[in-house]
């Protein structure tokens, strides 16, 4: 198949649509860290590390579900109608999040948010790589990444710009009594209003996955958004391809063929992995960027300016993995991930051992954050959006991701009592030696898939079982 026959404006630009479901994940994600010092102070819960955790961690209670749900719409509604579903809640959530006046308010609308990002982080991904051409899959799925990186940068700008400048003090009074401490952290949340209604809006105007209207009978269409994608051919080699998977293992979800001998290694293998992408530790960086860079000797007023240095190196990062995802491959960035984690985290914990401060901290902070945009958080969703049967991938996905946004909870939640009974060191010390365990599951299980269709990938798989 000649690459000029396909049609890449149109791609592109459903790609695009469907990777601001990452866009409104990043931006929602990160958003708290920048509101954290002064919403704890207007709701009075500085002074606990139960109720800090539980303020950034809510939202992953509705991720979880978000995600859990995404299996079953996927599989009753597509994949275009759940991205509608999606936008709205994110709408929801950025009004409502920034209204909230009392503190079960915010936590509730935090829920709502997590819900947006739960079906968003499961959806996006597998919508993009079920109507990508296999030699341009990897950096199409990227795209969703970037989207994410691109949100938490916009939220890290924002907030940045939002807050004042320069912080008289640090004191809990001098900040709870500023416009910052009342208000500003309100349009914090309300910013991320503008990107959700529009992803709403654009929703509508992307066409359903060909392989899901496969999987339904519905040829016609899927030929048609086939056609519309590669021409012709294409369109007949890969109804071909699609229709055969689906022979094998039948048009409706079966529980069994998740817990087949074939099947469960798969599923294990996408689990663990999206697991690890949490536990490798490099989420606790941005959403408890105030601990991380005040333990470094900065003030309030640096902290945010230093997590918007941290979003741009992200940014680069993620750009240069998009380049060398279907050049250098998945398996090759995934070890140079978790290996280079390790070694980083090893000296970043000795470092706070040392109490050394500022550049030093700030420079290896970077570090992780370069190493993981390039490596482990876009290729993991490459990876997770890739290696799932087309009869099982909405559900698998969904069990996956599900599986992620509990690690991604028990991670959240726990880092302030870690960094209370270990502190620094002690807690990146042991995210390294997660790093290392993490480097040797992918070098012994993961196989390379650059360069190959969703088919072939399936059939690789289940027959190397």
């Amino acid at each position: 198949m000649e690459k000029s026959k396909f049609n890449q404006p149109f791609i592109l630009g459903i790609t695009l649509v469907s990777a601001m479901g990452g866009l409104l994940f990043g931006y929602d994600w990160v958003v708290i860290g920048g509101a954290k010092p002064f919403y704890e102070r207007f709701f009075d819960i500085s002074a606990s590390p139960y109720l800090q955790g539980w303020a950034m961690s809510s939202a992953l209670i509705g991720c979880l579900f978000g995600a859990m749900a995404s299996g079953y719409l996927t599989d009753l509604y597509g994949r275009k109608r759940p991205l509608i579903g999606a936008a709205a809640l994110f709408t929801i959530a950025a009004i409502g999040t920034g209204a909230a006046s009392q503190f079960t308010l915010f936590i509730i609308f935090r829920l709502i948010g997590g819900l947006g990002i739960g079906l968003a982080s499961a959806l996006s991904p597998m919508y993009i790589a079920e109507i990508s051409p296999a030699h341009m899959r990897g950096r199409l799925v990227s795209i969703n990444q970037l989207t994410i990186v691109i949100g938490i940068l916009g939220a890290q700008i924002i907030n940045y710009l939002i807050a004042d400048k320069v912080l008289e003090s640090d004191s809990t009074k001098v900040i709870l009594e500023s416009w910052n401490g009342q208000t500003g952290w309100r349009w914090m949340f309300w910013a991320g209003t503008v990107p959700a209604l529009l992803f709403f809006i654009l929703s509508f105007f992307i066409p359903e996955s060909p392989r899901y209207l496969g999987k339904r009978g519905k040829w016609k269409e899927a030929l048609h958004i086939l056609e519309k994608i590669g021409g012709n051919e294409y369109a007949v080699h890969e109804q071909k391809e699609i229709s055969a998977t689906l022979h094998e293992t039948g048009t409706k979800i079966d529980w069994k063929v998740l817990s087949s001998k074939k099947v469960r290694p798969i599923l294990v293998l996408g689990i663990v992995l999206a697991v690890f992408q949490q536990w490798c530790g490099i989420n606790v960086i941005f959403n408890y960027a105030e601990e991380v860079f005040t333990s470094a000797g900065y003030s309030v007023g640096d902290m945010l300016f230093n997590i918007v240095i941290t979003g741009t190196v992200n940014l680069i990062f993620t750009i240069l993995a998009m380049r060398m995802v279907d050049s250098w491959g998945r398996r090759k960035l995934m070890l140079l991930g978790a290996g280079g984690l390790a070694v980083i985290y090893l000296v970043l914990g000795t470092s706070y051992f040392l109490e050394l401060k500022g550049l030093a901290i700030l420079v290896l902070v970077m570090a992780a954050i370069a190493t993981y945009g390039l490596t482990l958080a876009p290729i993991t969703w490459v990876v997770l959006s890739e290696i799932f049967p087309n009869s099982v991938r909405g559900t698998a996905m969904a069990i996956a991701t599900s599986a992620l946004w509990i690690a991604c909870f028990v991670l959240t939640y726990t880092f302030p009592i870690l960094n209370k009974l270990l502190h620094a060191s002690g807690t990146f010390w042991l995210y390294g030696l997660i790093c290392l365990a993490g480097f040797l599951f992918i070098f012994k299980k993961l196989p390379e898939t650059k360069g190959k269709s969703l088919e072939e990938i399936e059939n690789k798989l289940i027959n190397q079982q």
